[in-house]
């Protein structure tokens, strides 16, 4: 059936229907027994009731995914044209943070009114996505390492990057950071400029440290000596090892887990909640969860292989850029790896605008999949802005 509706996709438009059977629905079943297990966690964390987190788990789940079909079964044309109107609001927002944003630990990251509250590096992180797919869908394909064709995506890059320095919020910079420059890569800019990159940041290296803020300096002394203040800074990172390790190869059962449920792990609901799922479930269990997301990443470098054009093959490799920027920092960092930074593990960490930020980029792989043999032809699109 799938292959009958790809042969005639040029011929007419799609209806609701059609576009719901060409759905990868077996992505679907992955996302959510990702989310089931993060439903399980906040059940364990909260000693076994569902509220107050695994309850609106559920409930933004739910939301999130109207969000994910919606954007799904859109013709991928519209975020074409949007691509950009959505990076600039993202970034006034972005920018509006620093003047009436709310503070919280020290660092203003979020708007809000009342009791809701919003945080627009979530929007970014997407928006630059489709921005710089829409960036590289009018650049030719000669001319993409071109000096002068760097500037306007590494600008793209380097606004939110900055702006989230100055919240201050390193983990969203990083992730910034890290997904553009992984999607310049993906589009075909050379190997060169990463390597001139690389020794560019080295040099000013000496200079990006003094101009850390003192608590982010405190946090990579404690990432190389953990044990320099163990009731301090180095508390959150040291409770969080001993919890990974004393969940063995099977863990301590469901809801057994000494160190969360006796509240020595901190923030075991949101940023540590691998640790705790790892003192529960052992190492099977947390390699079980990272297989999902393995499992998650292939399917979406499936569809992505699939797409015809540009803009649809580099959104939905942008998504799965984010998503594995995600679990690579939040598990490297519960596990001591790298400094912590604050980056919840996608699906599974409680937290509404992380969840419907994730299933609606989740949305538009999907929509890359369902409109993988729509051709963009370059002079459509006009001037690059």
């Amino acid at each position: 059936m799938s292959m009958f509706l790809e042969q005639g996709y040029e011929k007419r438009p799609f209806k609701l229907t059609e576009k719901l059977l060409l759905i990868n629905w077996p992505f679907l079943l992955l996302i959510a027994a990702i989310t089931s297990i993060g439903v399980a966690a906040l059940y364990s964390v909260a000693g076994g009731s569902l509220e107050p987190w695994a309850s609106r788990h559920v409930v933004r789940f739910c939301l999130g995914l109207a969000l994910l079909f919606a954007v799904a079964v859109s013709d991928i044309r519209w975020w074409l044209k949007a691509a950009y109107p959505l990076y600039l609001v993202a970034l006034m927002l972005l920018a509006l943070v620093m003047v009436i944003g709310v503070e919280s630990g020290g660092a203003k990251r979020w708007l809000g009114y009342g009791e809701l509250t919003f945080q627009p590096s979530e929007m970014m992180k997407i928006a630059l996505v489709l921005a710089l797919a829409r960036y590289y869908q009018w650049l030719p394909p000669e001319k993409v390492s071109w000096p002068h064709a760097l500037l306007i995506p590494l600008a793209m890059i380097g606004a939110p990057v900055l702006l989230a320095l100055a919240q201050p919020d390193l983990g969203t910079a990083m992730l910034f950071g890290v997904v553009g420059s992984g999607l310049l890569f993906l589009a075909g800019v050379s190997w060169l400029y990463y390597f001139g990159g690389i020794v560019g940041v080295i040099v000013v290296l000496p200079h990006i440290w003094e101009r850390l803020h003192g608590y982010q300096k405190e946090r990579v002394l404690t990432f190389i000596d953990p044990e320099r203040d163990p009731l301090g800074s180095g508390y959150h990172i040291l409770q969080s090892k001993i919890a990974v390790g004393s969940g063995g190869l099977m863990g301590k059962g469901f809801m057994q887990g000494t160190q969360a449920q006796l509240n020595f792990l901190p923030e075991k609901h949101t940023d540590f909640i691998f640790t705790m799922f790892a003192e529960e479930m052992g190492f099977v269990g947390a390699v079980s969860l990272l297989a999902l997301y393995l499992l998650v990443l292939l399917f979406i470098a499936y569809m992505a292989l699939r797409c015809r054009s540009t803009f649809a093959r580099l959104v939905a490799a942008g998504i799965g850029l984010c998503l594995f920027t995600y679990v690579f920092i939040n598990v490297a960092m519960v596990t001591g790896l790298v400094p912590v930074v604050g980056v919840p593990l996608p699906l599974v960490s409680y937290g509404g605008t992380s969840m419907l930020t994730m299933m609606i980029g989740l949305g538009f792989v999907l929509n890359a999949h369902v409109n993988r043999q729509v051709r963009i032809r370059r002079e459509e699109l006009g001037p690059v802005w």
